[in-house]
């Protein structure tokens, strides 16, 4: 992955460019919020925008775009389908409700946003259905280990196109980029910055200083250079516009190796084999 500056795309293993470098948009609320992050992040030159049926801003998302005065086809909308609409009719149903709230014609890729155990396969069936019909450009997963991805493989025709994984310096899962590597699956991180929890790290800072750098860009640089694409969320401005001034610098090896030493095996989410007992835990506690 060659990542020379914000307009730098990967090449999908179906031939479709991504932008390397997009704006998360998690936790983001919808309308004027989401609206004008995603305005900012456009106007700096993000062009890859990642949001999610269980982000509930979909409409937002769609509204910044239509709104932005840029060239659809020069914006990459990713979304995905909740684990509560899973299988292949309830899938279909579901894309169905997206692309209408983001009022499009066709989504960039559309992803499993957690692979629910004896379901997820028939979703994909789905997403390989919409990927055919061309009402999306690529299908990938969120959140799965290799054995998931080696299931989809081993009993479909379309190998997904990109993986995106919790991933941050506390946790470093190189076992998973090496197959992503040898599986020509492009890696993509969530949450590279740890949702704020790292920015403090001394050896981080160290680094940054050298640079005359944010510790977030940093972390951001470090991705890249791993060959990782990257969607860290901010809703201000000034730090959507920090988050992409990060091609005017270069880490070392042994920089890339320093960070990658930060890992931990710490997570701010769950586990891809153990999501379904976390988010039981979760809305247990809402209900207290």
């Amino acid at each position: 992955m060659n990542v020379k500056n914000i307009a730098s795309t990967t090449l999908l293993n179906n031939t479709v460019q991504m932008p390397c470098l997009g704006l998360g948009v998690y936790k983001t609320n919808n309308g004027a919020e989401v609206e004008q992050a995603i305005h900012v992040a456009l106007e700096t030159g993000y062009r890859l925008i990642d949001t999610a049926s269980y982000y509930n801003n979909e409409e937002g998302v769609g509204a910044a775009i239509n709104s932005a005065g840029i060239t659809r086809e020069d914006i990459f909308v990713t979304t995905k389908v909740w684990n509560s609409d899973h299988g292949y009719e309830n899938t279909l149903k579901a894309f169905d409700t997206s692309i209408k709230k983001l009022q499009l014609d066709y989504v960039d890729m559309y992803m499993i946003h957690w692979p629910m155990p004896n379901l997820y396969l028939e979703t994909w069936r789905a997403l390989e259905h919409l990927y055919k019909s061309g009402l999306v450009k690529a299908i990938g997963v969120c959140n799965c280990m290799p054995h998931h991805i080696d299931s989809i493989i081993a009993t479909h025709t379309i190998k997904p196109m990109v993986l995106q994984n919790e991933f941050h310096p506390r946790l470093v899962q190189q076992d998973i980029l090496e197959y992503c590597t040898k599986q020509d699956i492009q890696f993509q991180a969530w949450s590279p910055l740890m949702r704020g929890r790292i920015l403090d790290d001394i050896t981080l800072k160290a680094i940054a200083e050298k640079y005359n750098k944010s510790t977030a860009q940093v972390i951001i640089r470090w991705n890249l250079q791993k060959g990782i694409c990257t969607i860290p969320k901010s809703v201000h401005a000034t730090r959507i516009q920090q988050n992409a001034d990060v091609f005017d610098f270069e880490l070392s090896v042994a920089e890339i190796n320093t960070i990658d030493s930060l890992h931990t095996n710490e997570r701010t989410g769950a586990h891809p084999d153990h999501f379904i007992e976390h988010f039981a835990k979760k809305e247990a506690s809402l209900k207290k």
